[in-house]
């Protein structure tokens, strides 16, 4: 972990729920948190360096995964809220960048689809013939179980279906919008476009998301550093760097030295 000035620390104590009156209990205390921050991590802890749904129910800097998971009442707590958040629909969930988990504000949606996501017009070269099966499926029946879903697609191996809808989700193709425990577990899958039709309807240039991602993260942060914006996206620095030079020219940020930016106003 890098060392931040202490004010921005107290920043994120705030945006992240770092602080125990401000902890998430209830799926609607997570959305807020959600709308607040543009989009947050789900079962992830401090070392990712964003924030996520275990943080803000840990309410603390210092939270740290346990290895059991299973029986910490902080990560089971976070589970059952990224459960309940999911189902509610109100805010965008699946596997996105670099296949992290994660809970997007639905203001969000357009800009991480211009920037991950794929017309259907360039579906056949860019998904795999599995994830088209997949896909394919789908928008005949709208939603189904994932064990119906790899039967109906015929897959043999549970892994081909696993594999198809992670790329289907880091596309902003599909979302699940249930989680079933009895009689076994499963989750109920759809399409992105069924869930948040508007959304994945709005249309923006990449260069415009790109910006409008700088802009969430860095409201998110307050300040980051070199490096910080393409290590956590994939961009390159000359994208990311062109980004946050336009939030400058705004008088949103302050460039403080090569790389590093931040928020003109962060109380």
């Amino acid at each position: 972990m890098r060392t931040l000035p202490e004010e921005i620390e107290q920043y994120r104590d705030r945006k992240w729920r770092r602080e125990d009156a401000l902890k998430i209990e209830t799926a609607e205390e997570a959305e807020a948190m959600v709308e607040d921050l543009g989009f947050c991590l789900g079962l992830t802890d401090v070392r990712k360096e964003l924030p996520s749904f275990y943080i803000g129910v840990c309410g603390r800097r210092d939270a740290h995964m346990p290895r059991n998971v299973q029986k910490d009442p902080e990560a089971s707590a976070a589970w059952v809220l990224k459960d309940a958040v999911l189902e509610r629909g109100r805010v965008y969930y699946g596997k996105l960048v670099k296949g992290h988990s994660m809970f997007l504000a639905p203001r969000m949606i357009p800009v991480f689809n211009a920037i991950w996501g794929i017309p259907k017009s360039k579906e056949k070269d860019a998904l795999t013939v599995n994830a088209r099966k997949v896909l394919k499926v789908l928008r005949k029946e709208w939603e189904m179980a994932t064990s119906d879903l790899r039967s109906e697609c015929g897959f043999e191996n549970k892994a081909d279906l696993t594999k198809a809808i992670d790329e289907l989700q880091k596309k902003m193709k599909v979302v699940p919008q249930q989680v079933l425990y009895i009689p076994k577990f499963t989750y109920i899958w759809t399409l992105a476009e069924a869930r948040f039709p508007e959304e994945m309807k709005t249309k923006m240039s990449r260069d415009d998301a790109v910006r409008e991602l700088a802009r969430c993260y860095l409201s998110m942060c307050g300040m980051t550093l070199l490096g910080d914006m393409s290590r956590q996206f994939g961009f390159y620095r000359w994208e990311s760097g062109r980004a946050n030079h336009q939030l400058v020219d705004e008088k949103f940020a302050e460039r403080l030295s090569t790389g590093v930016y931040k928020l003109d106003r962060i109380f």
